[in-house]
């Protein structure tokens, strides 16, 4: 029951204005009075709130208490955001920061630029691995590199994405060589991004910091211009990151 209940939570998070019992019961897979059970006993602790108007459901405010103790206990709150800040006044482009969790990154941070078109990070979202620049640079220095690059799924999200596993494989050890990582369209068309990876005294991975810019406005060269500036906010940043 416990993982039913969170991934009715999980579902909820896919709805900002909020869902109906039907649609989650739907999307679940549960019959209704499984999900509307499940639904109750979240709502009784916080996680979830329903609106007695609509009828529709929420994500409750015990979510973003909880979020704000896991920010403040990695770090995120207060300490990145002033460095991520100043990369982006170098750069003029958004500055985007993600951890690694499981086969997927989690944004946690997004500095927007001054520029009217620009790539955003939405903070608690999920994103790929293994076409993104931050995403190899989460694999190209984690623990579990090898095993990553060995079962990561490869789905093509664009035409340019890496779906050879010989060819992954190779990215990677390319990216830990030569400490950062390029993504030139290949999580979505229209979209470059250069990332350097945050790492601990270990040199393990704590997070990874990038910046993205639309292809038409910025080719592969430029963006590698910035990576001196992305490696000096990175080591600023591993000093102050808690591991």
């Amino acid at each position: 029951m416990v993982g039913k209940a969170l991934r009715v939570l999980s579902l909820l998070g896919e709805y900002p204005d909020g869902a109906g019992l039907s649609e989650l019961a739907r999307r679940a897979g549960y019959p209704v009075s499984t999900t509307h059970r499940l639904l109750g006993s979240l709502q009784d602790q916080g996680f979830a709130r329903s609106d007695p108007g609509s009828k529709r459901y929420a994500l409750g405010l015990r979510l973003f208490e909880l979020g704000q103790r896991v920010s403040h206990a990695r770090g995120f709150a207060g300490v990145a955001l002033p460095v991520l800040r100043a990369l982006t006044e170098q750069t003029g482009e958004p500055t985007l920061m993600a951890v690694l969790d499981g086969h997927e990154q989690v944004y946690v941070h997004s500095v927007q630029g001054p520029r009217q078109i620009q790539i955003r990070g939405e903070p608690g979202l999920r994103g790929p691995l293994h076409c993104t620049a931050m995403g190899k640079c989460l694999v190209a220095f984690a623990p579990e590199r090898e095993a990553l690059v060995e079962s990561l799924e490869l789905a093509e999200l664009a035409p340019r994405t890496i779906t050879s596993r010989e060819e992954f494989a190779r990215e990677i050890a390319s990216v830990r060589a030569r400490g950062y990582a390029m993504a030139d369209e290949e999580h979505e068309p229209g979209i470059r991004a250069v990332g350097v990876p945050v790492l601990g005294p270990d040199g393990m991975v704590i997070a990874a910091i990038s910046t993205a810019a639309p292809a038409y406005r910025i080719s592969v060269a430029e963006l590698e211009a910035f990576v001196p500036a992305l490696q000096e906010a990175a080591r600023e940043l591993g000093a102050v990151l808690p591991r």
